[in-house]
């Protein structure tokens, strides 16, 4: 059990309620300020011009709402806003903005009834996910568009992903006796206007970048081992004279991993050799393509990134993102702009570029193992059958090549990307929920990419037959992976085994 409202919520928090299905409670103290903020709001806006409260929204503030129409004009926010198109976010992408959402109101800024936290938590506890399409919000005056959808499962309609299938909302409310929301004062606008829906996806992204991370790690490590790479590209030497904290703890995974290795070799022993000074050319290659030898150096700005998106993502999490702020501390409501997600949307362009960059190194450590002519070890394609009859790799390059240039194509920054709409009131957008979404599919992608290079390294750790000379974590690996995806010489379809070996490596515990 995980209590909301308690402390900050981190991302291992995030993570074990996501993906680990805990279950969230309330904090007492933080149901009494959600209170206390609420009734402070009923008192405060009786006689008061309070946007989104007695006017319109957006353009349409200009306009007064009659008192015996407050109420009403909730529901016509949620229902009117309800216009996503594209395709459902996953349920774990939903559920994700569920609790980004839950975690923005127990803050007690945004004048809201408790039901409306409580409905949230049970819906979560119950796992019951909002049906939210992702094109539609431009992630300014916040997830309008998505949020909206979930403003609508709240107060009883739309569609709702419960037990696999999607059902009517009414329909499973009616036979777990949920009850729907009421509104009592501004919960519809409390529910759309917020970075919650980038921010839930950004937060599940971040966690599969973690994973991605390690993984690259782990194969470049492999990928050095099998080919009997020096050790000193990362060696705590070389890079404790370059001053930066991911290059660095990059270079003491990869000597964590290697420790014991008996394939690795020490420039000191091989190429610093007497004999060696009076060779003409020489056997070894004196140093390795940059996709072996530079992993420090292409790694560690990847996990400072993903260190940095961390940091912003998990301060959005814990903000009010709400407009306007009720502060019943200082007996005013603000009116300003906290739904505003440049913040998210920017690490998130940052994120998936680095992402990008992760899934082109993997690309390139691919392509040495599988051309011949590169890597002088292999046959091509690791190709453990007759040469010219069968194919190993060959095809499964093409998946990982055309996969690597769509996230290419899909790093064009969304943060710069504003248009105006709204009537030109929302006259500069952050795009912070379609920067999120791309940056999932670029994960995604690179976790295909992934698969098919760790499939391509247990193929020639087979062909060396090299297994008793592995480090112990390479071997760990090589001996799961084995269990899913056996050995092959002669020629079948891979797309299952391929798709195997990729939820072996999204399932994976994050290093958080």
């Amino acid at each position: 059990m995980i209590t909301i409202g308690q402390d900050v919520l981190s991302l291992t928090d995030f993570n074990d309620i996501v993906f680990n299905q805990k279950s969230v409670a309330l904090s007492p103290a933080a149901l009494s300020k959600i209170d206390t903020n609420f009734k402070f709001l009923q008192n405060f806006s009786s006689n008061k011009l309070i946007y989104g409260i007695n006017t319109g929204f957006g353009p349409m503030a200009q306009y007064k709402v009659s008192e015996e129409n407050l109420l009403q004009l909730q529901y016509n926010l949620i229902r009117s806003h309800s216009s996503g198109s594209g395709n459902l976010l996953t349920p774990i992408q939903a559920k994700a903005l569920m609790i980004a959402r839950l975690n923005s109101l127990i803050q007690g800024y945004s004048g809201v009834h408790t039901d409306i936290v409580e409905l949230l938590t049970e819906l979560i506890n119950k796992d019951i996910t909002p049906c939210v399409f992702d094109h539609g919000g431009v992630g300014a005056s916040g997830d309008l568009v998505q949020l909206a959808h979930l403003g609508l499962v709240l107060i009883g309609e739309g569609e709702v992903i419960y037990e696999g299938t999607l059902q009517s909302t009414a329909q499973v409310f009616k036979r777990l006796n949920i009850k729907p929301l009421s509104i009592h004062v501004r919960e519809g606008l409390a529910t759309i206007n917020g970075t919650s829906a980038m921010t839930g996806i950004g937060m599940v992204n971040i966690i599969q970048a973690h994973k991605l991370l390690n993984w690259s790690a782990m194969f470049s490590a492999m990928t050095n081992e099998i080919v009997q790479a020096y050790d000193d590209h990362y060696s705590h030497e070389l890079n404790i004279v370059k001053h930066h904290k991911g290059q660095n703890k990059i270079a003491a995974m990869l000597r964590d991993i290697l420790s014991g290795s008996k394939m690795i070799r020490s420039r000191t022993d091989h190429l610093y050799h007497p004999d060696n000074i009076d060779q003409e050319v020489f056997e070894d290659k004196v140093q390795e393509y940059y996709s072996l030898r530079c992993v420090t150096q292409v790694l560690g700005p990847i996990l400072d990134t993903i260190n940095q998106a961390e940091e912003v993502l998990v301060n959005e999490l814990n903000s009010v993102n709400d407009n306007p702020v009720i502060d019943h501390e200082n007996q005013n409501v603000f009116h300003g702009g906290n739904f505003h997600g440049d913040y998210v949307s920017l690490e998130m362009d940052k994120l998936k570029i680095a992402i990008t960059k992760l899934s082109m190194l993997s690309e390139r450590q691919l392509n040495y193992l599988l051309n011949d002519k590169l890597n002088l070890k292999f046959p091509p394609f690791v190709n453990l059958g007759v040469l010219g009859f069968n194919f190993g790799m060959q095809g499964v390059q093409f998946t990982a090549t055309s996969t690597v240039a769509e996230n290419q194509t899909l790093s064009f920054p969304m943060y710069v990307h504003s248009i105006p709409n709204n009537n030109d009131n929302q006259d500069i957008v952050s795009m912070g929920c379609n920067a999120a979404l791309m940056t999932s599919r670029v994960i995604e992608n690179a976790f295909s990419v992934l698969s098919i290079q760790l499939m391509t390294i247990v193929q020639a750790i087979d062909y060396l037959n090299c297994q008793d000379k592995l480090a112990s974590a390479t071997l760990a690996i090589y001996n799961q992976v084995r269990e899913i995806f056996p050995k092959f010489i002669e020629d079948a379809p891979r797309y299952k085994e391929m798709e195997k070996v990729k939820q072996f490596l999204a399932a994976a515990k994050p290093t958080i």
